[in-house]
């Protein structure tokens, strides 16, 4: 029988994780494209030999997602496999369509054939939606765990925008190792916080390697802790999985991919931002939530922000600058930066279109919804020197930077500019602490 030729539409990340779990070693099909979408110059590159295993000797060539009709003519595609996260039910349809009006099938693969097993006990922190709240919770949680005297070793779901084989396990321990690896400003974002709370954080490309190097961390592991992106599943078998949900955007958890499987498939769900979100929405997210997973332990939270300086916001033109991927493909109207901006008493939020320059004016024109924030984007060097530019030229008499690193580290902020920072804070009954003293006890009876 005639080997199933495929094609991986993904967005560096859940593709790669798909094709080495399911693919890469599997004689009944022959991948012969990836695909390439959501993240700027992801494609026009290869998978490459040294990470695809004896089946792919010249590795494996990504294009754009545009080309995806003619790729299936062209290569004679038989099935293509949707593998990125955080886009509308609709959507994900929408490429079906496409596929199947090309001749070929259309695939999602699922947690049985792409979670693997782990040695260690594992909590996975996923979200139904990019900038739920994921981060601080993961931060909560190593928090609570390492008071306990636990040795927690992070995995951030994969953000490999460089050069593949060198990020194929990655270890990040010091502010050093960021500068090592030449991380993205998204990547930075999400590693960062680990790193200034005392815990150890890996990512990369191939995550079985990933996770056994994790295992064997030299400074120890007694807890392998998911930090998910997007609104992804974990890939990793959890044996406790913790959903955040958002009410800025009640509905999301029901009509994008994947999550509802998140939602469905988690043991906690945490309803984060109570304290910014209308009532009306929090009461439908609850009912969402009762209606797909009643089974779940819910815990209300919220996301208070605080301020180096109330000063350089309190009555002034302010220029509020978010975590990039929020704003873009998770679709958020708001973030840290203007939560604190309204909370301590700015003037005005300044828009930043007019003095786009480079690659923002770019991103701006594939979301036009953003509105008067600006993102931080930094998937690459010239996107930084744009952002440095845009905020250079942009007339406001201060920035507020809600991004979860040190911005002003990254680029020169020639203006007055405060950092927002953000935890996560239950309220009522239950409280994290309760699950996971629960979760110690089952796996740590000795503490």
């Amino acid at each position: 029988m005639a080997k199933q030729r495929v094609i991986i539409m993904g967005a560096a990340g859940r593709d790669f994780h798909n094709f080495n779990t399911f693919f890469r070693n599997n004689t009944d099909f022959e991948v012969v494209a990836f695909t390439a979408n959501q993240i700027p110059g992801i494609e026009n590159r290869r998978y490459p030999a040294e990470l695809a295993g004896t089946l792919y000797p010249e590795g494996i060539p990504v294009y754009p997602e545009t080309e995806t009709e003619k790729l299936i003519k062209d290569l004679k595609a038989d099935i293509c496999v949707f593998s990125y996260s955080d886009v509308p039910n609709q959507r994900v349809m929408q490429a079906s369509a496409r596929v199947n009006v090309s001749g070929a099938s259309f695939m999602l693969l699922g947690p049985k054939q792409t979670m693997l097993s782990s040695t260690k006990p594992v909590i996975s922190v996923c979200a139904t939606r990019t900038g739920s709240g994921k981060s601080q919770t993961s931060r909560k949680i190593v928090q609570i765990l390492m008071g306990e005297g636990l040795r927690v070793v992070a995995i951030r779901h994969p953000m490999p925008y460089g050069d593949l084989v060198k990020q194929k396990v990655q270890r990040f321990a010091t502010l050093d190792d960021l500068a090592k690896h030449e991380c993205t400003i998204e990547e930075m974002e999400e590693y960062e916080p680990h790193i200034a709370r005392g815990n150890v954080i890996y990512a990369g490309v191939d995550y079985e390697a990933i996770l056994r190097a994790a295992e064997n961390d030299p400074d120890g592991c007694d807890v392998i802790l998911w930090d998910g992106g997007n609104n992804d599943f974990s890939f990793y078998r959890p044996d406790l999985s913790i959903a955040v949900t958002d009410p800025h955007r009640v509905g999301a958890e029901l009509t994008y991919y994947p999550s509802q499987v998140v939602l469905q498939s988690s043991d906690v769900v945490i309803i984060n931002k109570i304290d910014t979100a209308t009532p009306e929405s929090v009461e439908q997210l609850r009912k969402n939530i009762e209606s797909v997973n009643p089974a779940a332990t819910v815990i209300d939270a919220t996301s208070p922000v605080h301020v180096e300086s109330k000063d350089v916001i309190t009555g002034k033109r302010v220029l509020c600058v978010e975590d990039g991927p929020t704003l873009t493909h998770g679709e958020m109207k708001i973030g840290a930066a203007v939560v604190a901006a309204r909370k301590f008493g700015a003037a005005s939020i300044v828009d930043p279109r007019p003095f786009l320059v480079g690659e923002l004016k770019k991103t701006f024109e594939k979301y036009p919804n953003i509105g008067k924030l600006l993102p931080a984007m930094g998937y690459g060097g010239k996107q930084v020197q744009d952002l440095e530019e845009t905020i250079r030229n942009t007339d406001c008499d201060s920035v507020v930077i809600g991004t979860p690193i040190d911005l002003k580290r990254v680029i020169k902020i020639d203006k007055p500019s405060t950092r927002v920072f953000y935890n996560l804070e239950e309220i009522g009954q239950p409280k994290l602490y309760e699950v996971l003293e629960q979760f110690v006890n089952n796996h740590f009876p000795e503490i």
